[in-house]
């Protein structure tokens, strides 16, 4: 019998790795991308140290490089050829304004968070039609439907995302795919580690993943369209 598998893009840190981490704990195969080779390859160790026969693939990719975001999918639709879900989890953060943001920060984050995800899911798709139970997840963000201060190229990025997952709602309900915006707030991870603020003020990735895992348990006939996901004390301004 085929075990159940995920697609994670961006997982060798934060909510991605979270997520995988999860879904690995609860039997499925697992295949995952992340620039960093070294973070990488400890997480998968990390996994294929448990012993399970769980296919584990990990491979380095730049997902701001169209060619290789269609590489990694084209590595993953070989070795799992039905793919159940796929979450859409790659992204940067660089803070900054419109009028004085660096040249080429635009381009650099709209290839990372927003095109690297509208190529992998044109790429998996078409895997993701065999399996009766398909789900596509976009990590998006509180960013997606607030504007902040200095957030420049960051949120119209992620405002996009969701637009494009709305898009992929519509297009994906013939085909029986279900399709869920995640829009977590400020989330703890090393980035957070110099800010002062006690690891209390910011939500657990591990607390995300497990928002995906519940969206992804409703039964055919429902679905979570968006999931929005705060820290306690709301957001940080």
């Amino acid at each position: 019998m085929r075990r159940p598998n995920i697609v994670v893009s961006g997982a060798s840190k934060g909510i991605g790795k979270a997520i995988v981490r999860r879904f690995f704990e609860a039997g499925f195969d697992v295949a995952f991308c992340a620039r960093n080779n070294k973070e990488l390859i400890q997480f998968k160790n990390e996994l294929e140290t448990t012993g399970s026969e769980q296919k584990v693939l990990a491979i380095v990719c730049d997902v701001s490089d169209k060619e290789a975001i269609q590489w990694f999918a084209e590595q993953v639709a070989f070795e799992f050829e039905t793919i159940d879900i796929l979450v859409n989890n790659a992204g940067i953060f660089l803070p900054g304004q419109i009028s004085d943001e660096e040249e080429g920060v635009f381009e650099q984050i709209m290839a990372t968070n927003l095109a690297s995800a509208y190529y992998l899911s044109r790429a998996l798709i078409p895997y993701m039609m065999e399996s009766s139970h398909a789900h596509l997840f976009s990590l998006c963000s509180t960013a997606s439907i607030k504007a902040y201060p200095n957030g420049g190229s960051y949120c119209i990025s992620k405002f996009a995302l969701l637009g494009m997952t709305k898009v992929l709602r519509e297009e994906l309900k013939p085909a029986g795919i279900a399709v869920t915006a995640i829009l977590p707030g400020a989330t703890y991870t090393s980035s957070w580690s110099g800010s002062g603020m006690p690891e209390s003020r910011f939500i657990d990735a591990a607390q995300v993943a497990e928002s995906v895992w519940h969206a992804y348990q409703l039964s055919p006939g429902t679905v979570i369209e968006e999931l929005i996901v705060r820290p306690f004390l709301g957001d940080i301004e």
